[in-house]
């Protein structure tokens, strides 16, 4: 199986954004058969909606229900948090066409009046549909039914990582097949079954399974080699446990690793020096029209600093620090102050969340990113990009390399201001954290493109709107 990019926008992503935009139109075609009717006094089936101007108007609507995460299929929110982003959406796409573009452009059908209607419309069927696809298997997001091949270590992790709802949204877990090579069973909730390979491969095609997870602790001579090969000849999809977690979870189970999955998987493709070109200049460029937009609230932070504590204690509105970026070269990193002066006399310390060294205003800076927006200048010097692992400190670096397998790998690339890691997993203040990040960072490394660059950018902006910053 190919993990390239549709690994992020797979099947049923497609599926929803077309279903969306489906949705999306007809809230269109509502509001303007209702606004034109009150306007005419007569009803119009057909107004005039088949125009350049409605698609873009709806692709704006799915550009920001994209950056607000609701393209994410384990979402792991509830009725009231989906209501409350697609709320935020269907605002902000009000706010950009009704007070930027009408007083720009002429964008037919629409005015004041009728966008604010179709945007209530909006409202009300894109919160439907989302009920509807979310908690129930209708039009065709039905999940695969699958079943697991193990119940030692490797399998537990199914168990650990995968329990709620939100985790399972593409695939239905039968239950788990003990077998030979299983150092001791650790499936401790979910059902476990015990067959030799003929009861195996009745209970497979008696139930529907459409894939079969591989996660034996020990393979050489104990797999069920006749019924997986029945199994593959019948269409039926085999699957190792990385690749199942990598897909599911977005991440790359570093502890799972062996040398030989790493050869011959798909990813970890090389950079050239024009994709290094076209990344530094797409960087470059965006990082100069940010600074254009954003100088008023560097200044304006800048004073907030100095006034708040830089005026007694004499500290810098600025704090500068050494960073391992692509290939393990050092350099120097500018970041607005956040903490106390004295935050380090005890020593180097990750951040965390509620760090008790933040200042009155630091936490503030740090939940909107804000804090971050010196590093722009890094990124025009070349040390950094928008997208990449987070770089850390000389000192972390050398600890965790020799304390977490292929974590030198992460400076293969070059490290960014945003990441996968920060999306998927925000907090990282314990070895075990570090570990966890480190799964999405080599899961990016694998995937890297850039559109994959484009799609973090785009979520990035949920961090910022909702104040998720750490």
């Amino acid at each position: 199986m190919s993990y390239s990019h549709h690994a992020h926008v797979h099947a049923k992503t497609r599926k929803l954004f077309f279903l969306d935009f489906a949705v999306l139109f007809i809230a269109v075609w509502i509001g303007s058969v209702a606004y034109l009717s009150v306007e005419t006094e007569q009803v119009r089936l057909l107004p005039d909606i088949f125009r350049v101007e409605v698609v873009l108007f709806i692709l704006l609507q799915q550009l920001i229900l994209l950056s607000l995460g609701l393209y994410e299929l384990r979402l792991r929110e509830s009725s009231r948090g989906i209501f409350r982003r697609i709320l935020v959406a269907v605002g902000l796409s009000y706010f950009l066409v009704d007070v930027i573009v009408l007083n720009i452009f002429q964008f037919e059908p629409f005015d004041h009046y009728s966008v604010a209607l179709i945007s209530s419309i909006s409202l009300i069927l894109l919160t439907l549909f989302r009920v509807i696809v979310y908690d129930s298997q209708w039009l065709g997001f039905v999940k695969r039914r699958c079943i697991v091949l193990g119940t030692g270590e490797r399998a537990s992790i199914i168990e650990q990582r995968m329990r709620r709802k939100a985790d399972r949204r593409d695939f239905e877990l039968l239950g788990f097949v003990a077998q030979p090579g299983d150092k001791e069973r650790l499936i401790r909730r979910e059902k476990v079954y015990e067959f030799d390979e003929e009861a195996l491969t009745s209970f497979v095609i008696e139930n529907g399974v459409e894939e079969v997870v591989i996660a034996c602790d020990q393979r050489r001579n104990t797999m069920p080699m006749d019924a997986l090969f029945n199994f593959k000849i019948r269409g039926i999809q085999i699957t190792d446990i990385i690749d199942f977690i990598e897909r599911e979870t977005g991440q790359i189970a570093v502890t799972l690793i062996y040398p030989s999955w790493v050869i011959y998987s798909n990813g970890f493709r090389s950079s050239n020096h024009f994709r290094e070109s076209v990344d530094y200049f797409f960087n470059a460029g965006l990082a100069l029209f940010i600074l254009l937009l954003t100088w008023p609230i560097i200044l304006l932070t800048a004073l907030c600093i100095y006034l708040d504590d830089g005026r007694k204690t004499g500290a810098s509105v600025l704090y500068t620090q050494e960073r391992v970026g692509e290939n393990g070269r050092v350099f120097s990193i500018r970041k607005f102050r956040s903490m106390r002066p004295d935050a380090e006399k005890d020593g180097a310390r990750f951040a965390s969340e509620n760090d008790d060294r933040t200042t009155r205003i630091g936490h503030f800076l740090r939940k909107y990113r804000i804090d971050e927006l010196p590093q722009l200048f890094n990124i025009l010097r070349g040390d950094m990009g928008f997208v990449g692992p987070r770089p850390e400190r000389p000192e972390f670096v050398k600890k965790y390399i020799g304390l977490i397998p292929y974590y030198a790998q992460r400076h293969y690339v070059k490290p960014g201001l945003a990441g996968w890691a920060q999306l998927k997993y925000p907090y990282g203040s314990t070895d075990e954290d570090t570990l966890e990040k480190v799964k999405f960072d080599l899961y990016y490394i694998k995937h890297r493109s850039i559109m994959f660059d484009i799609l973090i950018l785009i979520r990035t902006l949920e961090v910022i709107v909702f104040g998720k910053g750490r």
